[in-house]
C-alpha cells in the first residue's frame, strides 16, 4: 500500500535536517504522520486576543497581543541596555524584556499600536507576569508584501497555536505543518465504512486538512470528533483483542472450599467485613472458579481494606490446592505485607509448624536482600508446596522460582509492573495463574477502561469503621513563615498527646541526583528559570530537614529518618521502632507513600508540597488518620498564590475523596500525559482526547471495539484498521498499553 509510505516518509526528506532534528529531540516528531497527528492546542482569531490574565506561569506560551509602550532602560551606570515592553488585550497586561545586543531589533519593531504574535516561557518578576527574551512576528507588518506573507502563513483568520517547545514556535511548526499537508490525502483511514456513515465521521484525510487549516469554528468540531473517535476506537479494539486473547486461554479454577484456611481465617477475624469488601470477595471468588484466567483490577481508597480483600482470596486459592504470589514493589513493602499477613493470619500462617493450625500454611517471604539459608529454604519450601502464600519483590520472577502450582498473583500499585513481568509470572504456572492487581490511585471509570482496558475492575469505595476524620491545609512558607513555625508547634503538640508524625521531603539530600527509594528512578534536583531570587533552589532533602528540626523547632523530640539509599534492615528497624511508638517524628522520602500503617501517626508535613503529584499527595495523606484520633496533613508550599500548583494543593486540601481528585488531576495535566509518561515513559498515542472529557466518546467506541472483535477476532474483514493498529501497537505502545 504506497499510502501508507508517504506518511512513513522521514521529516528531514521534507524539512531540512535542522528543523527535523529539533522536531525529534523536544516533539518526537518523526515521520510526515507524526507531525500531521501534532494538532492544534487551540486556534485565535484574528481579531480576538487571548486573555493575558489567564496565562500558566512556566509554561511556554503563544500569546496575540497589541504593543502599549516601549521604553530602554540602562544599568550598571549605562553599561548595560534593557528594552522593557508592556502588551495589553484589554483584559491585562504583560511584560516583555530583551536584554543587551537583542534590544535593536525589537526596538525598532514593536512600536506602540502594533500587533503580533510572541512566543515564550511566562516568569513572575517583581511580582509581575512576564515573558524573557520571547520570539515574535507581526501581525500587521507595515511592509505589504510582509503582511500579507504572514496572513497567508496562517491561513486567514483562524490561527493554529500548536503546542510548542522553546527551540521551535508555533508559527515554525505551522509552516512545518503547511510543506506536509498535501501527504494527508494518503491517510489510511481506520475505520470499518459502515461505523464511518454511521455515526457521520467526516472521512480521515479531510479531517486532518480541517483540524490544521480550518476556515471555520464548525471545521474544527467536525475534524476533532473524528479524531477523537479514531485514537479511542483504535485503543478500544487493541484492548478488546487483548480481552479476547485472555478469554482463550486454560487456567486450572479453583472454587471455594468449605471449613478450610479461609473460614478459619473468617471465624477469627475481629470485625466483620465492609458490605463493599463482601461484594468485591464475591466477585473475585466467581472469577477464581472459572477455567479461564481472571484479569481483575482492585481500586480501592487508601485504607479501604483491599489487602484484606486479596488475603481472602489467597487464602481460597489455597483451600483449592493452588499457591498465591503477592508482587510488591519495594523491599520495604513486600517486608510490611508479609508482616500485616502473618500477624492478621496467626497461628493459620504457621502450617507444619510447632503450635501451628493443622488448616494452615507457610508464608514466606522472597527479596534480594535475604541471606542465602533463609533463601533457599523459601525456594524450597515454594518448590514443594509447603507454602501456600508467597510475599515478595521482583525477586520472585526470576529464574530460579519454581512453584509447586501456582493459582493466583497478586500485584500490588498496577503502574510499577509491565508486562514482561506478568508474562514471566505467568509462565511460572502449569497454566497461566488467575491475576488480581491492586492499586490505590483511584482511577476515574474511563481512565480505567482506556488505561487498565484488558481488566475487569471492582472497587472499593466504603473505609473500614474506626478510620477517622484529616484536616489538610495548605502552609504558604514564603508568604506567610510564621504559619510553617505554627505547623511545628502542632507536630510537638501531637507528640505531647501520645501520637506521632511524618515529616515528607522530595528527595534524600549529599545528591543532586538520586534514588527516590520507590522504583529507583532519577530525580533531578533541576536547575529552573531565573527568578527574583536566583537560580530555584532544588527541592528540600530529608537529610537537611531532619537536622534542621533536631537542632531546632523540634528538639528534645526522637527524630529519625527513612529513605531509599538506607539498608533494607536499617530501613525495617526504623519502621520497627516507629511503629513501636520508639520515635516520635520520621523524615523521609515518598517511600512511605504506599502500606506503612502506624495507627498511632496523627500528622504529616509535607514540605516543597507543590513538587508531588495529586495522587501521591493523597496517598501520602492516606498514612495518618488510621486510628481512632483525627488526622492532620500540612501541605507545605513556596509557590506563588496565583500559580497552578497552588491550585492543585488548594484542591488536595478541599477533599478526601480520591475519585474527585483523580478528577482535578485529570483535567489539570496536559493533554496525552495522563496515558503517557505519567504511566510508562512513553509519549502516549491519545493527543486530542482528553480521556475525562470525552467518556460518552470511550464508552461508545469500547461498545463498538467489542462487537467487531467479537465477530472478527483477527480482524480479517478489515485490513486497514489491521494496518493502523499495527502502527500504533509498535514495542513502545504494546508495552504502554500492558503497563498502563
Amino acid at each position: 500500500m504506497e499510502g501508507v509510505s508517504s506518511l512513513d516518509e522521514p521529516l528531514k526528506k521534507l524539512l531540512g535536517g535542522a528543523t527535523a532534528k529539533v522536531m525529534a529531540e523536544h516533539l518526537d516528531l518523526h515521520t510526515v504522520g507524526d507531525l500531521l497527528h501534532h494538532y492544534p492546542r487551540r486556534y485565535e482569531e484574528r481579531g480576538k486576543l487571548t486573555a493575558l490574565t489567564d496565562l500558566p506561569l512556566d509554561e511556554h506560551v503563544t500569546v496575540v497581543a497589541q504593543v502599549a509602550d516601549a521604553r530602554i532602560l540602562t544599568f550598571n551606570n549605562g553599561r548595560g541596555k534593557r528594552l522593557e515592553v508592556t502588551l495589553t488585550d484589554g483584559s491585562g497586561r504583560l511584560q516583555l524584556v530583551f536584554f543587551g545586543h537583542g534590544v535593536h531589533k525589537p526596538h525598532k519593531e514593536l512600536l506602540p499600536g502594533r500587533q503580533a504574535m510572541f512566543a515564550g516561557k511566562v516568569s513572575v518578576f517583581n511580582r509581575k507576569m512576564q515573558l524573557a527574551h520571547p520570539t515574535y512576528q507581526l501581525l500587521d507588518a507595515s511592509d505589504a508584501d510582509e503582511a500579507s506573507e504572514a496572513v497567508d502563513a496562517f491561513a486567514g483568520r483562524l490561527l493554529p497555536i500548536y503546542p510548542a517547545c522553546k527551540q521551535l514556535d508555533s508559527w515554525r511548526i505551522a509552516k512545518a505543518v503547511d510543506a506536509v499537508l498535501p501527504s494527508a490525502r494518503d491517510a489510511v483511514d481506520p475505520l470499518p465504512a459502515s461505523l464511518r456513515e454511521g455515526r457521520g465521521f467526516t472521512p480521515l484525510p479531510e479531517a486532518l486538512l480541517k483540524v490544521h487549516r480550518p476556515q471555520t469554528r464548525a471545521d474544527i468540531e467536525d475534524a476533532k470528533a473524528r479524531l477523537k473517535w479514531d485514537e479511542a476506537f483504535v485503543l478500544q479494539v487493541a484492548l478488546a483483542r487483548r480481552r479476547y486473547a485472555d478469554t482463550q486461554l486454560p487456567a486450572a479454577a479453583r472454587r471455594r472450599v468449605a471449613d478450610g484456611l479461609l473460614d478459619a481465617f473468617d471465624a477469627k477475624l475481629p470485625f466483620t467485613l465492609t458490605e463493599g469488601q463482601e461484594k468485591v470477595s464475591k466477585e473475585i471468588f466467581d472469577d477464581l472458579a472459572t477455567e479461564h484466567p481472571m484479569h481483575r483490577l482492585l481500586q480501592g481508597e487508601v485504607g479501604s481494606g483491599k489487602t484484606m480483600v486479596a488475603l481472602r482470596a489467597m487464602l481460597a486459592v489455597v483451600d483449592a490446592g493452588g499457591q498465591a504470589a503477592m508482587l510488591a514493589p519495594t523491599e520495604v513493602l513486600a517486608q510490611q505485607h508479609h508482616r500485616s499477613i502473618t500477624e492478621m493470619m496467626g497461628e493459620l500462617a504457621e502450617g507444619g509448624m510447632l503450635g501451628g493450625s493443622d488448616r494452615g500454611t507457610k508464608v514466606v517471604l522472597l527479596t534480594g536482600s535475604m541471606g542465602a539459608a533463609a533463601r533457599r529454604q523459601a525456594l524450597l519450601d515454594l518448590v514443594t508446596g509447603e507454602a501456600g502464600i508467597v510475599i515478595g519483590t521482583h525477586a520472585l520472577i526470576e529464574d530460579k522460582v519454581r512453584f509447586h502450582d501456582l493459582g493466583l498473583v497478586v500485584v500490588d500499585e498496577q503502574h510499577r509492573f509491565g508486562v514482561e513481568q506478568r508474562d514471566a509470572l505467568r509462565s511460572k504456572g502449569k497454566q497461566p495463574p488467575h491475576l488480581l492487581v491492586m492499586t490505590a490511585t483511584p482511577i476515574p471509570r474511563t481512565v480505567a477502561m482506556t488505561v487498565f482496558g484488558d481488566l475487569e475492575t471492582s472497587v472499593l469505595d466504603q473505609l473500614p469503621a474506626g478510620r477517622s476524620p484529616i484536616a489538610s491545609h495548605v502552609v504558604p512558607a514564603k508568604d506567610k513563615p510564621h504559619f510553617l513555625a505554627r505547623a511545628w508547634e502542632r507536630v510537638a503538640e501531637e507528640v505531647e498527646n501520645g501520637h506521632q508524625a511524618y515529616v515528607v521531603c522530595p528527595r534524600i539530600g549529599d545528591d543532586a541526583e538520586e534514588a527516590d527509594g520507590r522504583g529507583g528512578k532519577k530525580a533531578k534536583a533541576k536547575k529552573a528559570a531565573p527568578e527574583e531570587d536566583g537560580e530555584k533552589r532544588p527541592p528540600l532533602a530529608v537529610l537537611e530537614i531532619a537536622d534542621q528540626l533536631r537542632g531546632g523547632a523540634l528538639s528534645g523530640l526522637s527524630v529519625e529518618v527513612l529513605h531509599g539509599r538506607m539498608h533494607p534492615d536499617e530501613k525495617d528497624d526504623v519502621m520497627r521502632r516507629f511503629a513501636a511508638g520508639d520515635v516520635d517524628v520520621l523524615v523521609a522520602t515518598t517511600v512511605i507513600e504506599v502500606g506503612v500503617n502506624v495507627p498511632n501517626a496523627t500528622a504529616m508535613v509535607i514540605m516543597d508540597a507543590d513538587r508531588f503529584g495529586v495522587s501521591q499527595l493523597h496517598q501520602l495523606r492516606g498514612r495518618v488518620g488510621r486510628g481512632s484520633a483525627p488526622g492532620l496533613c500540612l501541605l507545605v508550599s513556596e509557590a506563588h498564590e496565583a500559580s497552578p500548583a497552588r491550585a492543585r494543593l488548594s484542591a488536595v486540601a478541599a477533599t478526601l475523596d480520591g475519585f474527585e481528585l483523580s478528577r482535578i488531576d485529570l483535567e489539570q495535566r496536559r493533554e496525552g500525559d495522563v496515558l503517557g509518561q505519567a504511566q510508562s515513559g512513553v509519549r502516549s498515542s491519545l493527543r486530542m482526547l482528553t480521556v475525562i472529557d470525552d467518556e460518552e466518546v470511550i464508552a461508545a467506541a469500547r461498545e463498538e471495539a467489542v462487537a467487531i472483535v467479537a465477530a472478527d477476532p483477527e480482524l480479517e474483514r478489515l485490513p486497514e484498521l489491521r494496518t493502523v493498529l499495527a502502527a500504533l501497537l509498535d514495542k513502545e505502545r504494546e508495552e504502554y498499553l500492558d503497563k498502563g
